[in-house]
């Protein structure tokens, strides 16, 4: 079997411990594995393909740099994933959220960063008028919000998840993505196809 496939077999906690002990594919796999994840969340929380790529970025190479620092109490994609959202508030910071670039813009981006699955053009406009709608409700709402409703809803983790993330309880966690559903909600009332 190639070492590919058999690391892609193996946990979280066993890659990084290989990782820490300098096996260069064990760290790969876990930089293939959970860069994904890790720049929708960044997609999400900035608005714009390039920032979310230089914050994904620079959040696997902290994540790295800094592996000897996971104390494993928490999953590595909590992990990483908080370190992936300072990340992206930071560059947030040093650089305002930028609007989503939409079909037909002036720099030829196509909107989005997922491929069309479908060869159908009026449904793939569509799909981009949506994720544009959303991204602009998104951008709407306090960063506090959208950060925990992001990690809920795009990355997928849970309110113990978020909660250790964000270092808040988990009451916190449940009002902030409580109170992201209404704002949410609230914006995008009476938009068709939602």
């Amino acid at each position: 079997m190639p070492e590919a496939t058999i690391r892609a077999m193996e946990t979280d906690e066993a890659l990084v411990r290989l990782a820490r002990e300098g096996d260069r594919s064990a760290m790969e796999e876990l930089f293939r594995r959970h860069w994904g994840v890790a720049y929708r969340v960044a997609y999400r929380l900035l608005g714009h393909d390039q920032d979310a790529q230089d914050a994904t970025q620079e959040c696997m190479i902290k994540a790295m740099a800094h592996l000897g620092d996971f104390d494993g109490r928490s999953g590595f994609r909590t992990w990483l994933l908080r370190i992936v959202t300072n990340a992206a508030f930071d560059a947030g910071r040093r650089r305002k959220r930028r609007a989503t670039v939409g079909l037909g813009s002036a720099e030829g981006d196509a909107g989005g960063f997922e491929p069309a699955r479908e060869d159908d053009p009026a449904r793939n406009l569509r799909r981009q008028d949506l994720r544009n709608t959303l991204d602009t409700a998104l951008d709407k709402i306090p960063p506090k919000l959208r950060k925990t409703f992001v990690l809920f809803a795009e990355a997928g983790l849970t309110y113990a998840e978020i909660a250790e993330v964000q270092q808040v309880p988990i009451g916190t966690v449940m009002s902030r993505i409580y109170n992201a559903r209404t704002k949410l909600q609230s914006y995008l009332d009476g938009v068709e196809g939602l």
